[in-house]
C-alpha cells in the first residue's frame, strides 16, 4: 500500500503522486460504485456522495505494476481492495 497526493482526474481514471513517482489508476481499478462526474470538476464520487476522489485529495493505493524510462518512474495503481481509497479530502 502506498499513500499519495491526486494530481488529475478525467473520464479514463485519476493521476496521483507520492514523492517522485507517478501513479495511474485506471476506472477499471476504482471501486464499482464510485462514478465519474464533471458538476464540481472532475471527479469520482461514490453512490452515496460522501467519498470523492478530485484534485488533491490524499488516496490509499496499492501498486499493481511500473514501468521505467531513462528519467522517470511511471507506476499503475489500484484502490480495488479492502483498506483502500481516500484518507484525506481536501474539501472537508
Amino acid at each position: 500500500m502506498l499513500d499519495a497526493v491526486v494530481t488529475q482526474v478525467n473520464k479514463m481514471g485519476f493521476f496521483a503522486e507520492a514523492g517522485p513517482l507517478q501513479i495511474f489508476v485506471s476506472n477499471h481499478h476504482i471501486p464499482d460504485d464510485f462514478s465519474f462526474q464533471t458538476s464540481a470538476g472532475p471527479m469520482y464520487c461514490s453512490e452515496d456522495g460522501e467519498v470523492r476522489v478530485q484534485k488533491d485529495c490524499e488516496v490509499r493505493l496499492r501498486v499493481i505494476g511500473t514501468r521505467v524510462d531513462a528519467a522517470e518512474i511511471f507506476a499503475l495503481g489500484s484502490m480495488k481492495e479492502d483498506y483502500l481509497g481516500v484518507t484525506a479530502d481536501p474539501s472537508s
